[in-house]
């Protein structure tokens, strides 16, 4: 079912987001606290993806559990960043287990992941599908729900819209196609990261100048809100909105 957050703030380590918290996302690649029945580990992939400047992300993606790359520590310890998009992957049975399928997935400013499931992949999708431009279809990284999901999305960035419609729009379409869809999606250009809660749990820590997002509160620190399920958030480092998604 995967695990995913996202920080926006002053220039932080990625050790201090993946590594150092007590439940951070190594944590949470072998012991997840909150799965909802979406597996038990999140042993499938991993990726970070962080904004080192001005310019697009730079991402880190790898096939292997999080905790057998021996890389990743010390890239974290010193990469500094103040937009982080970061995810451990427990792939649906019968998909692809490659890099490419690990979030985040990425097209110039934007960084995206996604923690659930389609159900009825890939049938379900087959109609929404058919409204994508077939460049976008036959270029897709790889065969799975979370990157069509992207390319529903992406297809509405690229329309003008804004982040959190992208999302609200994309939720209602695939959750009225494939109800029972778990759709927790979170998207981001470092400035802003808007975050869809659709089946599983997202929680919410700000100060007055960061916000982070995850799946589950990293640490017990008591500043951690949960965001109520079919609830969208669109948030900067300086504030933070909620509204309601529209969910079959």
């Amino acid at each position: 079912m995967c695990r995913h957050l996202a920080y926006l703030g002053p220039p932080v380590s990625l050790r201090s987001l993946l590594f150092d918290p007590p439940y951070g996302l190594l944590r949470q690649s072998w012991a997840p606290r909150d799965m909802r029945g979406g597996g038990t580990i999140n042993a499938d992939g991993f990726g970070v993806g962080w904004y080192p400047g001005d310019g697009d992300p730079v991402r880190y993606r790898r096939a292997q559990p999080m905790w057998s790359d021996t890389t990743l520590p010390d890239l974290a310890g010193v990469t500094v960043a103040g937009a982080v998009l970061a995810a451990v992957r427990s792939a649906t049975v019968g998909m692809p287990l490659h890099e490419t399928a690990a979030a985040p997935f990425a097209e110039g400013r934007w960084l995206f992941s996604h923690n659930g499931v389609v159900r009825g992949w890939p049938d379900s999708l087959v109609p929404l599908a058919a409204g994508l431009p077939v460049r976008d279809l036959v270029t897709l990284e790889v065969p799975t729900d979370s990157a069509l999901l992207w390319a529903l999305v992406r297809h509405r960035l690229r329309a003008g819209a804004e982040p959190g419609d992208a999302l609200a729009e994309t939720v209602a379409a695939v959750s009225a196609a494939a109800p029972g869809s778990r759709l927790n999606l979170l998207l981001t250009d470092g400035a802003t990261v808007a975050a869809s809660v659709a089946g599983h749990a997202l929680s919410v820590r700000r100060t007055p100048d960061s916000v982070l997002l995850a799946s589950e509160p990293f640490d017990d620190d008591p500043g951690w809100r949960p965001v109520p399920d079919g609830r969208l958030v669109v948030a900067t480092a300086g504030g933070l909105d909620t509204r309601e998604l529209t969910v079959a």
